[in-house]
């Protein structure tokens, strides 16, 4: 389980900032919102089902996501998708001399087994500069390994750092190397990172074969077509075929250099989703079905498919899933509908987390989020982005949350100004 994930000097994020899932001291109006929408970890506090970001475009709210993507990317790949001589992918907060040469900061404290981590790292394109990690077994903290440059020094309950030290370039981190050489604490933490989905809503290529092959595996085939059945899209089953490689018939004008890495890349087969409708005789009942491919239906209903699946993997794992403009291309309806699904006991048993941004106003409701839930990015005149709960400002529960937004109390809204005199010239 997320708790918190906190970044610094990196792209628009000039000044260490936290995303918290840590709830708030506070009672939402409706009581079953505190039952569904918050996760028991012990008597000293509680986790949140879910948050959503707000933000005028180009505030940073994608930054934060960029962020998490980065950490997540370089802790699974920095130990053997790099050589010593290979800059890392940093790319600090610019529109200061303060920052420009300083390194950019990552932090996540997370939940693994019962037992709560707290890791981190400095880097600047060139190297690493300090990195950590710790945890707490029983009520205290303790610390398993810290690093300054390359000195690194391990703890004894750290078994797997000892003889990594060596082994641990100045761009790679020591928690993915010593997790290459079969670490177990290390390789449980690199495990929890590769569990968290990352998705952009703009874009569903990156999840779109992940969710064809499961549904063709039969994994999540009952989940996915009760998901798009239940949300009237006229949709009454879907199945998967496979096309055998030589029955694949490719456009006539693609280049042939295509066409061979096309065929070279999908393998022995091809598989194709099919949705199945009913066909209507002229007394208006059903008299059979017709099918369609995937891609005759409406780009809305292929991004719902495809999201489907990191969706349910989520929900029946107990894992994390982080999305980028999650509405984009989807029916507000459809959107609360993947939000109520976290949100919920019933459908989330395992407490899985989300964690999306969005423009949707029409989420933002005392009836489907506590106002902990709720974040905003706001960018100032010097370009810094700065993200805060709608907790931290002074609301009441039963306020109109999506009124306010918009009458701009809460900030994190474009500023229009004068369009007609600046635009139109009047």
């Amino acid at each position: 389980m997320l708790i918190e994930f906190t970044v610094g000097n990196f792209l628009s994020y000039k000044a260490p900032t936290t995303l918290s899932m840590v709830a708030a001291r506070i009672n939402a109006r409706n009581p079953e919102i505190n039952k569904n929408n918050l996760i028991e970890i012990d008597k000293k506090f509680q986790l949140l089902s879910s948050a959503a970001i707000y933000g005028a475009n180009a505030s940073g709210k994608s930054n934060i996501m960029h962020a998490f993507s980065f950490m997540r990317y370089f802790v699974l790949s920095s130990s053997k998708e790099s050589q010593v001589e290979d800059p890392i992918a940093i790319t600090p907060f610019r529109l200061s001399t303060e920052t420009e040469e300083n390194p950019s900061l990552f932090e996540i404290i997370f939940i693994i087994d019962s037992i709560q981590y707290r890791y981190g790292f400095e880097a600047t394109q060139k190297e690493i500069v300090s990195e950590w990690l710790y945890y707490i077994p029983k009520t205290k903290e303790a610390n398993l390994f810290i690093r300054d440059y390359q000195n690194i020094i391990s703890k004894p309950k750290f078994k797997e750092g000892k003889g990594v030290k060596d082994k641990t370039r100045p761009n790679a981190l020591f928690l993915s190397v010593a997790a290459q050489f079969n670490g177990e604490i290390s390789g449980k933490i690199l495990n929890w990172f590769s569990q968290v989905g990352m998705v952009s809503g703009l874009d569903d290529t990156a999840y779109r074969d992940f969710t064809v092959t499961e549904f063709s595996q039969g994994t999540l085939n009952d989940g996915i077509i009760q998901l798009i059945s239940s949300l009237d899209l006229g949709i009454e089953s879907i199945l998967s075929e496979d096309i055998e490689k030589a029955q694949v018939t490719l456009p006539s004008d693609m280049p042939d250099e295509l066409k061979s890495l096309v065929m070279n890349s999908m393998g022995d087969k091809l598989t194709t989703i099919k949705t199945i409708h009913k066909k209507w005789g002229k007394d208006n009942s059903p008299i059979s079905t017709e099918h369609f491919d995937l891609e005759d239906e409406s780009e809305g209903t292929q991004k719902l498919f495809f999201l489907a699946g990191p969706i349910l993997h989520t929900l029946q794992n107990g894992r994390v899933l982080i999305i980028d403009e999650m509405e984009a291309r989807l029916h507000p309806l459809i959107t609360l509908t993947i939000i109520k699904l976290f949100n919920s006991l019933k459908t989330n048993p395992k407490r899985a987390q989300l964690v999306f941004t969005t423009h949707d106003t029409n989420l933002l409701s005392n009836k489907i989020f506590r106002r902990d839930q709720i974040w905003f990015v706001e960018k100032d005149n010097r370009g810094c982005s700065h993200l805060y709960s709608l907790a931290e400002l002074k609301v009441r529960n039963d306020a109109s949350f999506e009124k306010d937004y918009i009458d701009g109390r809460y900030g994190a809204i474009p500023f229009i100004g004068n369009i007609r005199h600046s635009v139109i010239g009047e």
